[in-house]
């Protein structure tokens, strides 16, 4: 049987539940609803939802990778509430970049979290993160963007912002959609280029970290670089 929101007890609102008692006592569903707003057709919101989240395995993650056309291809979900979805995981992403805003790089672990946003992305990116002296992130960069399967990297648009930016170190970093953590041939040889080419400038390449989903590859940790 259908119902609406307004059935439900105040309590068990999720607008109601979360003014009462935070954000966190919401479940995924609950705060998707609010995200959409209304349901659609003979769902409200909380069944759509339900609806949505069960399409990408009841996973933010996974929901997060979607494109707005993968999102209007689910019934009960329009260009408005797709680009909502869409910018509730923008906003976290820049959130989590401003929190990780100098901070002080002392393991694969930490430029991880500066890169954790890759995850995300449905398509290669690559980035670099410009350090100083002392391995505090100067500088957040992308250099590139590709298809699923690869992205063109170019040295001297690297070395140009590592110039400009006074850097002493820099730590590469792209993602690999398919889930993959495993370093291609072309990324070790990506990876040897541009260490080799920055030597004249002083600068070091210090790590390449590789994003795959909720996982990542370090060539310092592997012994790669």
């Amino acid at each position: 049987m259908t119902y609406t929101i307004k059935s439900l007890s105040k309590e068990s609102r999720p607008r109601e539940k979360l003014s009462k008692h935070g954000a966190n006592t919401l479940s995924n569903e609950e705060l998707l609803a609010i995200i959409l707003g209304t349901g659609s057709g003979k769902l409200n919101a909380l069944e759509l939802a339900r609806l949505v989240l069960g399409q990408f395995d009841n996973q933010f993650s996974n929901l997060a990778r979607a494109s707005v056309s993968d999102l209007i291809s689910i019934k009960g979900i329009g260009p408005a509430k797709a680009v909502s979805i869409k910018s509730m995981f923008e906003i976290a992403n820049r959130k989590q970049e401003e929190f990780h805003e100098a901070k002080r790089i002392t393991s694969s672990e930490g430029a991880y979290e500066q890169v954790a946003f890759l995850a995300d992305l449905a398509v290669e990116e690559f980035w670099v993160l410009y350090l100083s002296r002392s391995n505090e992130v100067l500088k957040k960069v992308k250099v590139s963007q590709g298809g699923v399967a690869g992205t063109v990297v170019d040295t001297k648009v690297i070395a140009k912002e590592a110039v400009s930016n006074l850097a002493s170190s820099i730590i590469l970093a792209h993602n690999h959609p398919s889930g993959n953590t495993k370093a291609s041939e072309q990324d070790k040889v990506i990876t040897r280029k541009l260490k080799d080419g920055l030597k004249m400038l002083d600068v070091q390449v210090i790590d390449h970290i590789i994003v795959a989903r909720n996982r990542y590859l370090s060539f310092a940790d592997e012994g790669l670089l």
